[in-house]
């Protein structure tokens, strides 16, 4: 017989009133079990008249304060979260049957966050940070490759490759974080955390 926890959810759902100590656990194991990317996440955002965007991303770094991935600043993204700030994020790890869905705002992380883990990239992905002009319409192949070859002839230096200012980090601040669980007979489990206004966490148990 299956372990619950006080809420009679699966033991993995664990007893916290913190969700990011939950969603650590549970990253942790995704980064055992899962093959490929286990920090990929679908990204949803919106423009100013609300016509909504899904891609995958990678996070970069979480911690209390929020969940951060990088991109270029002037790609499709970039301009919605400019316009609308708003935005979702949903893993999914097939390897555990789980997902986590986060709802929050987005702010620029600081330019010696970016700074920092620019500089940890390897030499090609910093050159092609330089070298795409990320959703734009694009000629040719044949027209990026050329840029990625003028940009490693200017920075030569595989060490002094600075980052560029159309290219850093957002950081999405949750107002809610939501636990999911795959069930029999699509009887899911589900824990949702939402932060209350005296900005602390409350959880509550979804219908699936």
């Amino acid at each position: 017989m299956n372990q619950k926890n006080s809420l009679g959810l699966n033991k993995c759902f664990l007893d916290l009133d913190d969700p990011f100590e939950l969603f650590d656990k549970w990253f942790s194991e995704a980064k055992k079990k899962e093959i490929n990317d286990p920090n990929a996440l679908a990204l949803g955002t919106a423009s100013k008249l609300g016509i909504p965007s899904v891609r995958m991303v990678l996070l970069k770094d979480f911690n209390r304060s929020g969940f951060v991935f990088y991109t270029n600043l002037s790609s499709q993204k970039g301009d919605e979260i400019k316009e609308n700030p708003n935005a979702s994020m949903c893993f999914h790890w097939k390897s555990l049957l789980r997902q986590i869905r986060i709802v929050g705002t987005l702010k620029k992380v600081e330019d010696k966050v970016a700074d920092d883990y620019y500089n940890t990239r390897a030499y090609e992905s910093r050159i092609g940070a330089w070298a795409s002009k990320q959703s734009r319409i694009l000629k040719s192949r044949e027209e990026l490759l050329n840029e990625i070859e003028n940009f490693k002839k200017k920075y030569k230096d595989e060490n002094k490759v600075p980052r560029p200012g159309h290219w850093s980090g957002f950081n999405l601040k949750p107002s809610s974080i939501e636990f999911w669980l795959d069930g029999d007979n699509r009887i899911h489990e589900r824990l949702k955390y939402t932060l209350n206004n005296e900005n602390t966490w409350t959880k509550n148990l979804l219908n699936p």
